[in-house]
């Protein structure tokens, strides 16, 4: 965006936050970045995938952290572009186990702070 201010180095930190939270299966990160009504969507096995955060956090929850099964942390920003000044997307990707991540996260900037609204995302299995 031209001629108005954003804020990267914000959306980055909830990024960096969002990989942590990830990579630890730690809900309390997790809770930091994401909207208490953000939206958990993906459509890759042709059927939708939709979860508010009171269903994804348990989801989590019971999963082991890519960290207790020493995986190599695999996560990189694309791209974060701004619609204005309290809007952003985030283009990620992540690994966990098999499955290499793009994560499109659409943040709001709300109270001071930048929030996940939404996590639609597509994966694919690696050999």
């Amino acid at each position: 965006m031209s001629g108005t201010a954003v804020d990267f180095p914000g959306v980055a930190a909830v990024v960096a936050t969002y990989f942590d939270g990830l990579h630890f299966s730690d809900t309390s990160r997790l809770r930091q970045v994401f909207h208490p009504k953000a939206q958990y969507v993906c459509a890759t096995d042709g059927t939708l995938l939709y979860r508010d955060m009171d269903a994804y956090f348990p989801v989590v929850d019971a999963r082991p952290s890519p960290a207790s099964r020493g995986e190599a942390r695999r996560d990189e920003i694309v791209s974060i572009d701004f619609a204005g000044p309290v809007t952003a997307r985030a283009v990620l990707r992540c690994s966990i186990g098999p499955r290499r991540f793009t994560d499109f996260l659409t943040l709001i900037r709300l109270e001071g702070r930048w929030q996940v609204i939404s996590k639609v995302f597509h994966y694919d299995e690696e050999a």
